[in-house]
């Protein structure tokens, strides 16, 4: 057996300290090689990811990243959780939603790994009429109830708290959330909602039912109007100060008042940034409740759900590596509930297969990968504290300036909520339109040839308030212009990608350009002449060499052939006969929309 000295082993011990300037010295080299001249001063710089909100993750993150301390789990400011003990018990609240009154689909749930439900009722879901069938078998003092029912969350609570009485559910056991959201509301909708049946609920629920909470401050339609990670936190913070202003005029205590707040946030594809928003929430709340007068009170009970603008509709497969690492971000941040969307949600309802995946995703994790056993086990990092300290700020900033306009509902009526997220949308628009924030199946490597999934409709959700974006949507446009092409003709509009040189010259590019193609539903052809292509038009695939050499000649000879348009991939250059440039960083959704255009496919 090795025993190891008194002094301990350093393996360390005979190399010297690497200072931040030598790595800095060479990142500077590394970018230099790369053909990027940068002073070593600003090479970290050269480095770094901008984000939303005007913050950026930088390559590197040590000691000098500080930030404030997130105390402990349990105790304020509950950056490390709500509770002392996490998540250890039991993992997360594995939430299903459910919007139609089947209470087969229901206890299929709750059998097989689900502990609580999430129930879409009223007109953009089951009707309240039929709640007590889709809750029929269940035993509703051990599955918590969660309501979201809009205009109708009246009568909805009404009949579930009817429910309870009828099924001898002590009060004290029934659990859930009777969904009350009016500001929510008038963001779905546009149209507001009267507080005081809300305050009634709260009331209720603090008097006679310890286990229920009457409000839900719903984040998810800032996140789904297009907001950032830092405007959605924002809205959910100023829609919790007017919900507690209104608590507070109706007779509960500020300490009632916050124990009756869920506050519901999306959980992204971007682990980091959903791990460090569902902490600053945490942050940015106890903020309020200490400035109300009850720090120990602002504890927040947290319910992530899968990020409804990352699902797609082509290739819906790929939503399942989606959600697990949304659910997986989730987790480390410290949600107390988890709602997996189904990888079929954006296609209509989910079937029983998609339910079961999606379940089995916080099953997995939970149980699998132990994901519960840690508190906060992104706590302590340099990267993911810094990150939670910015966002926070940035998040503060948005909510002083919808303090400044009058409060969450003012936000809404005046059109400053709306404005400020369809400016982020655009931003990120613009991303997606040119693939720097690449869509897989759908913006790269898309895959033509698909069978279509195809699912019952969805009950239709409420609209004509703020919009409801989706990544996929500038080229969901152009799938569904080449369906509609391939439907009427038997064919899909076609490119032909002319090949210069060896394949050793040809083949980066040849690929890069039929992704680009197909991702607006045309079919690249690669095999044969042009004049056997079928295709209408052409793209000149090599290098930057043999482009000097042949570009221009095959450019001639393509169109003497009948092609219409040339494009070539690669940077533009002085290339006679060739017509567009397609090249990394370009704008795919206007080069493949005008192609569609010339092409007449409508």
């Amino acid at each position: 057996m090795t025993v190891l000295p008194d002094e301990g082993l350093s393996l360390a011990a005979e190399f010297p300290d690497a200072t931040l300037e030598q790595w800095q010295h060479l990142v500077a080299g590394a970018l230099h090689k790369s053909g990027k001249e940068v002073p070593v001063a600003e090479a970290e710089d050269a480095l770094s990811t901008a984000l939303e909100d005007g913050l950026r993750t930088r390559p590197l993150y040590t000691a000098r990243d500080h930030a404030p301390d997130p105390g402990l789990p349990g105790f304020a400011p509950f950056v490390r959780g709500g509770r002392p003990e996490g998540n250890t018990a039991g993992g997360w609240d594995v939430r299903q939603q459910h919007t139609v009154a089947d209470s087969g689909a229901v206890l299929g749930d709750l059998e097989n790994g689900v502990t609580s439900l999430w129930l879409g009722v009223g007109d953009a879901g089951i009707p309240v009429a039929a709640l007590d069938r889709a809750l029929e078998g269940v035993y509703l003092d051990l599955a918590p109830v969660v309501l979201d029912a809009g205009a109708e969350t009246g009568p909805a609570a009404r009949r579930l708290l009817a429910l309870y009485e009828e099924r001898d559910v002590a009060a004290d056991a029934a659990r859930g959330n009777l969904g009350a959201d009016p500001l929510g509301h008038q963001a779905r909708t546009g149209q507001p909602y009267d507080f005081a049946p809300v305050a009634e609920l709260a009331r209720l629920c603090a008097d006679r039912y310890p286990g229920l909470r009457a409000l839900t401050v719903d984040a998810l339609p800032y996140h789904e109007a297009g907001g950032s990670a830092a405007q959605e936190l924002g809205c959910s913070l100023a829609t919790a100060v007017a919900c507690l202003r209104e608590l507070t005029a109706a007779g509960l205590s500020v300490e009632q008042a916050c124990a009756q707040l869920e506050f519901r946030y999306a959980a992204t594809a971007d682990q980091f940034l959903t791990a460090a928003k569902l902490r600053a929430a945490r942050r940015l709340f106890a903020r309020v409740a200490e400035a109300c007068g009850a720090p120990q009170a602002g504890a927040q009970l947290q319910h992530a759900v899968t990020s409804p603008v990352m699902m797609t509709r082509r290739d819906p497969w790929v939503n399942m590596l989606r959600t697990t690492v949304a659910t997986l971000a989730a987790g480390v941040g410290g949600a107390d509930a988890v709602t997996v969307l189904p990888f079929d949600q954006a296609l209509g309802l989910p079937d029983a297969f998609a339910r079961r995946i999606a379940r089995n995703t916080s099953t997995i994790l939970i149980e699998e990968s132990h994901l519960g056993r840690v508190i906060d086990p992104a706590g302590g990092s340099w990267y993911v504290e810094r990150l939670t300290d910015e966002l926070a700020h940035a998040a503060w900033e948005f909510f002083q300036e919808i303090e400044r306009a009058g409060g969450q509902g003012a936000a809404l009526r005046s059109g400053l909520v709306r404005d400020r997220l369809a400016g982020t949308w655009s931003a990120r628009s613009a991303r997606l339109a040119k693939r720097r924030e690449p869509v897989t199946g759908v913006s790269e490597f898309p895959h033509l040839d698909e069978k279509p999934v195809v699912r019952a409709p969805a009950p239709v959700p409420p609209s004509g308030g703020l919009p409801r974006v989706r990544r996929d949507e500038a080229y969901e446009a152009l799938r569904a212009r080449s369906d509609a092409h391939l439907a009427a003709t038997g064919a899909r509009p076609r490119v032909y990608l002319a090949a210069l040189g060896p394949a050793a010259a040809h083949t980066a590019r040849l690929t890069f350009a039929a992704n680009l193609f197909q991702a607006g539903g045309i079919e690249p052809v690669t095999r044969g002449t042009f004049e056997e292509s079928g295709a209408r038009e052409a793209c000149l695939c090599s290098s930057d060499p043999l482009y000097q050499e042949q570009a221009e000649t095959a450019a001639q000879e393509l169109r003497a052939a009948g092609a219409g348009q040339v494009f070539l991939a690669g940077r533009p250059g002085p290339y006679a006969g060739v017509d567009t440039y397609v090249f990394a960083g370009c704008d795919a959704v206007a080069v493949l929309s005008a192609t569609l255009d010339r092409m007449g496919v409508s």
